[in-house]
């Protein structure tokens, strides 16, 4: 059963956002077009102003045809019951510890097997002209799932701006790395409960180039809260969500499958693929059912989270028991 509407948004924001901080965010928007024009990434267009200048201002977007028509998880929720490990193991640590982040100034570099690798700042990096909505399903391997309004743009825009080599096969990416500010990286692995910092995953150079694949920068008409990856996050809708690196400040193509840090881990739990398979349970919990943040009842758990018809060609011939 497919959960997306092939259907463009038909409201308008500016019609619904008051109009003194809709005229007070063209201002700023103007003003971020007069320090960042030219500078955005192989000319992606104007610039936003840098991220702490955005927070409390609407973004504007188009609607998507790749958005589910399912009812939206209340956006307290979103912000409220996370996985952010940075700021703490718990669902509630990232919402409490969110000032922790330190988002402006914020840098991408992009690298790698590249013709046109670079260090941008985050305001360079994105157009809000070319921002769309996308109301995606994420899906979390604990048996758990929300239906969120990301902000964003296809990761593909910036691959092709970058033109991988031809021996690039994968994307790796990496999340910031503050443990002076951020809680959760003082723990490196081998301690109890530490991790291999910073933050890496990776995707395969076809799977980053799908449309479905957004570079997201927003939720619910907003700037992206610190707890859900600010300033600039990947999100891939028919994987497991931890996939879905918060915070990246480096974007590197390579030729060999990257080391992520879940699969580092727990590579017998986590493998790198991790595409949403109802039929291979995870070794601690079944995968066949989840439970929407917000209700009670549990629902079965779909091939791909849905997106079945997208993405699984992009798996022809793979043994997808095998290869998670």
């Amino acid at each position: 059963m497919l959960i997306r509407n092939r259907r463009r948004s038909e409201c308008s924001h500016s019609e619904i956002t008051p109009p003194e901080v809709y005229a007070r965010r063209r201002e700023f928007l103007r003003a971020g077009v007069g320090l960042g024009a030219g500078l955005a990434l192989g000319g992606l267009g104007m610039a936003l102003p840098a991220s702490a200048a955005l927070r409390g201002f609407p973004l504007e977007f188009e609607g998507s045809d790749y958005s589910t028509d399912e009812s939206k998880t209340a956006y307290d929720e979103i912000t409220s019951y996370n996985n952010f490990f940075e700021m703490g193991p718990g669902k509630s640590d990232p919402k409490t510890y969110a000032d922790q982040l330190k988002t402006d100034p914020w840098t991408i570099t992009v690298d790698g097997l590249c013709e046109n690798p670079g260090e941008y700042a985050v305001e360079d990096f994105i157009s809000p002209w070319s921002l769309e909505e996308r109301i995606y399903r994420m899906r979390c391997v604990e048996g758990w799932s929300m239906v969120i309004p990301w902000i964003g743009f296809e990761l593909n825009r910036i691959i092709e701006k970058a033109q991988p080599r031809g021996g690039a096969r994968y994307v790796a990416f990496e999340s910031i790395y503050d443990p002076d500010n951020l809680r959760g990286q003082r723990r490196r692995r081998g301690s109890s409960g530490g991790l291999e910092w910073p933050y890496t995953e990776g995707l395969r150079l076809d799977e980053a180039m799908h449309p479905l694949t957004i570079l997201a920068v927003g939720l619910y008409d907003e700037v992206l809260p610190n707890q859900n990856g600010a300033p600039i996050r990947v999100v891939v809708p028919w994987k497991y969500g931890f996939k879905s690196i918060k915070s990246i400040q480096h974007i590197r193509f390579v030729e060999d499958q990257p080391p992520t840090l879940w699969n580092q881990a727990q590579s017998d739990e986590y493998g790198f693929y991790s595409n949403v398979n109802p039929d291979v349970d995870h070794p601690r919990w079944s995968q066949r059912t989840e439970r929407r943040i917000g209700e009670f009842r549990r629902r079965r758990t779909e091939m791909f989270n849905g997106y079945a018809d997208e993405v699984a060609s992009l798996y022809e011939g793979m043994d997808l028991t095998r290869y998670i």
